[in-house]
């Protein structure tokens, strides 16, 4: 599968971008193992210098490996304001930042590089610094994980039985709608998370769904999505059959729902 610079391959970009996040990784941990202070944005969210140190060797390296590619990043505002129809990169730099300034919580943020072609995520790499495991994927090829000791496992989703099933949810952001959407479909058993980790719960067979009805960009969600769908999952608006697009106004989500092979409709 090809894109953008014809010499560059989804295979080959994902081996050239693994250094890439264990270096923004490395970065993050640096600061975060001698306290980072927040500082707020205009729409009230976290950022920290180590957003930004990793944003900055993610670009960097992005623009070196496939320069003819744009990129999207959340720290970058203005890049919020460019409209791409075809392919382009989401990077979120370091995702999971309130877990990050919550130095007696779990430790899962995680940094995130997704790329978009018409409106669809086809590749996914996702690093958690903390625990040192790496997810990557191509949306229809297949997905793998990869500890800190090179050891290669092949991701595949729950084959979606209605028994016993478990939901996965945000530990910073859960809300209302998602709690009553989980009552009314009589699930109990619910583990928390934070960062895209949840999506590669899924994909990796540790939970069935993670129903998001609270705000999110599109780099929150690309680079898992795109991992999820090549393990055998999806990611669906809402409880309708549509999957999440991507390109949307200002890269904001919509509700969304990922799924193993559940289905409640």
């Amino acid at each position: 599968m090809y894109f953008g610079d014809k010499d560059l391959n989804l295979e080959k970009l994902i081996f050239n971008l693994k250094p890439v996040v264990f270096e923004a990784g490395d970065a993050i941990i640096e600061i975060y193992k001698n306290g980072a202070k927040a500082e707020y944005k205009e729409d009230g969210s976290p950022v920290t210098i180590a957003d930004r140190l990793s944003e900055e060797i993610i670009l960097k390296s992005l623009n070196s490996i496939a320069p003819n590619i744009p990129i999207v990043s959340e720290e970058n505002s203005i890049s919020h304001k460019k409209v791409f129809s075809d392919e382009y990169f989401l990077v979120d730099p370091l995702d999971g930042t309130k877990e990050f300034l919550d130095f007696s919580g779990s430790g899962e943020f995680t940094v995130n590089i997704g790329l978009i072609s018409k409106n669809r995520p086809i590749m996914g790499i996702i690093y958690s610094p903390n625990s040192g495991q790496l997810y990557y994927g191509i949306s229809t090829e297949g997905s793998f994980s990869e500890n800190k000791n090179g050891e290669i496992l092949n991701l595949k989703v729950k084959k979606g039985e209605t028994d016993d099933i478990i939901a996965i949810a945000s530990k910073k952001h859960l809300s209302l709608k998602t709690e009553t959407w989980l009552a009314d479909r009589k699930i109990k058993n619910i583990i928390s998370a934070s960062s895209s980790i949840k999506f590669c719960a899924i994909a990796k067979g540790d939970a069935d769904v993670y129903p998001r009805f609270s705000p999110t960009m599109e780099w929150d969600t690309a680079a898992g999505d795109a991992i999820l769908t090549g393990a055998g999952g999806r990611v669906t608006v809402g409880d309708s059959n549509k999957p999440l697009f991507y390109g949307k106004p200002n890269y904001r989500n919509l509700d969304f729902i990922a799924w193993s092979k559940l289905k409640f409709f």
